[in-house]
């Protein structure tokens, strides 16, 4: 087909008949405004998927002083859980849209959501729930981490290779902050009776307790996941690329695909990982001194820092080219890392505030890097390997909160602090600078992008 004609755009039914971003014609007639729509509908199912996914890490704080007796190795299991589940179901869904489309894709993943909601809902209102069943409802709750890889290799195939970088990361961004939101408002709108029972709250032994009402957390998503599974429906289609699951195995003969998965779990799964982590890390560090902070208040500012991060990163590595800001992400990650690494024994209150800054750094790059990474991507594979090396370094990555989880609650047992996890979170950071460096970055390296 030439560049200057494309037939109209035929938005009928589920799947278009004709696609072609990188034609000007097409793109320019119609193709623009369904990307774009297509981009908006998604992040916004998608943001809601974050929240889901996260709202454990943001209601666990509140379990053991509501009556639930869990120990610390409980509690970081709890918050490990999701993630264990997200990476295990990104690796599903990286193969589901050149499979079923887009339009299907969307809203019956969104529509999935409700499980997990309405199973905590319930949950958390009677005292007779099990560690067990609190367990499970964990896990589920890493469905909607899942979702973003198939949302987002899906928004991969609706945008030319020059506009791809900033519509991912206006799209990842976006949706990553859900983590901030979920974490922000739920100790606002737990505190508001509207339908269930109380929970009585006592948030120090010598103080009076209050009744909340926990289960507002997850209840107030139910209608929103409703109206994003709808709008899906009716405004999304799917795009003529197809492909079985055999077919995008290929993939993995790609050493490239391995490099950036690398550097994605820096990035991304640093990010998930402390953002689900945050909260208790606050609660254990901080929680016994005098005026203590509530981990609530704060944990919301490193992962908003680093959505904000991804979606201004994205135009940067469009126009500087996504390696050369790795490069930069990388080196942050490292230092800001080394230096929390020094705050994981604090001797006061006053050690709070050089404690939440260092983990605010190690958010603010690791969200310039998620941008970049899936902008070296593109550069590296054609359209339909994009999405699917998009998708599976999601799934990997998506094990963040689960392997920082682990890792910290392990540090914490053999050392009595996270100290050791965040030193090994500083080497880790460091060989990827270097590698991106090697492979990509550098003067006359072998791949640039």
């Amino acid at each position: 087909m030439s560049e200057s004609s494309a037939p109209a755009l035929d938005l009928k039914g589920d799947t278009l008949s004709e696609w072609d971003p990188e034609n000007e014609a097409q793109w320019e007639g119609g193709g623009k405004q369904l990307a774009n729509r297509t981009l908006w509908v998604t992040t916004f199912n998608l943001l809601l998927a974050f929240a889901v996914w996260f709202v454990v890490s943001a209601m666990i704080s509140r379990l053991g002083k509501i009556g639930y007796d869990f120990s610390t190795s409980q509690l970081y299991w709890l918050v490990a859980m999701p993630g264990l589940a997200a990476g295990t179901l990104r690796l599903v869904h990286m193969f589901l849209t050149p499979m079923f489309g887009t339009r299907k894709v969307v809203t019956f993943s969104t529509l999935s959501l409700l499980i997990p909601l309405i199973g905590w809902y319930f949950a958390v209102q009677n005292e007779a729930t099990s560690y067990g069943v609190f367990l499970a409802l964990a896990f589920l709750a890493g469905l909607g981490g899942g979702n973003f890889s198939s949302f987002m290799p899906s928004t991969s195939l609706f945008y030319p290779k020059k506009k791809l970088g900033t519509a991912l990361a206006v799209q990842a961004g976006i949706g990553n902050f859900g983590v901030s939101l979920v974490q922000f408002i739920t100790p606002v709108v737990i505190g508001i009776g509207v339908v269930g029972g109380t929970q009585s709250f006592k948030k120090k032994p010598d103080l009076p307790p209050k009744d909340i009402y926990l289960q507002n957390a997850v209840l107030l998503w139910i209608p929103l996941v409703l109206i994003g599974a709808v709008l899906a429906w009716t405004m999304l289609r799917s795009v003529p690329v197809k492909a079985s699951m055999r077919e995008q195995m290929d993939i993995f003969r790609e050493h490239k695909t391995y490099q950036m998965t690398g550097l994605y779990i820096m990035t991304f799964g640093t990010f998930s990982g402390l953002a689900a982590a945050f909260p208790l890390l606050i609660e254990k560090r901080f929680g016994d001194f005098a005026n203590a902070p509530d981990p609530l208040t704060y944990a919301f500012i490193g992962p908003l820092v680093g959505s904000l991060m991804r979606v201004v990163a994205g135009p940067i590595s469009d126009r500087f080219g996504g390696a050369k800001v790795t490069q930069v992400a990388a080196l942050g990650m490292t230092g800001f890392a080394l230096w929390a690494a020094t705050l994981m024994h604090p001797e006061s209150r006053s050690d709070f505030t050089p404690f939440v800054l260092a983990m605010v750094g190690i958010f603010f790059f690791s969200g310039i890097g998620n941008a970049s990474v899936f902008k070296q991507i593109p550069g590296l594979f054609d359209v339909r390997k994009t999405a699917g090396v998009v998708g599976w370094t999601a799934a990997v990555a998506a094990y963040g909160p689960f392997i920082v989880a682990v890792l910290i609650s392990w540090a914490v047992s053999a050392s009595g602090s996270p100290e050791p996890f965040f030193i090994g979170l500083a080497v880790f950071c460091a060989v990827n600078l270097v590698l991106n460096w090697w492979f990509f970055a550098r003067k006359n390296a072998p791949y640039p992008c």
